[in-house]
């Protein structure tokens, strides 16, 4: 599920970069850093089902 978010917020933010505009660029940079956020999340879950599994 991390994963998706992950490949969503991605997309979203490709989608606003292409487009042009002032605004978009604002929403292009918040969909970035939103992608960040997940892939930290998306990570932490995962180095937690490692450690839970030993």
């Amino acid at each position: 599920m991390a994963l998706l978010a992950v490949v969503a917020s991605l997309f979203s933010g490709l989608f606003f970069m292409a487009r042009s505009g002032q605004g978009d660029a604002r929403r292009s940079n918040k969909a970035m850093r939103m992608r960040v956020v997940l892939q930290g999340a998306a990570l932490l879950l995962f180095l937690i089902a490692i450690l839970t599994r030993a």
